[in-house]
């Protein structure tokens, strides 16, 4: 089982809950790998909007 910071794993719930809207419980449903992808995600439509891709 690998454990990492609890300040890390509350940054990623609350970066995909401030862009997708989702209440903490389901986002810390997911996987880790799993959420880190949406974060990805979010991070590439944040960059097209302000148009730096």
């Amino acid at each position: 089982m690998t454990v990492y910071a609890i300040d890390d794993l509350y940054a990623e719930i609350a970066y995909i809950a401030y862009h997708f809207h989702w209440p903490p419980s389901e986002i810390l449903a997911l996987e880790h790998p799993e959420r880190r992808r949406y974060i990805g995600q979010i991070r590439t439509i944040n960059q097209h909007l302000s148009g730096r891709d």
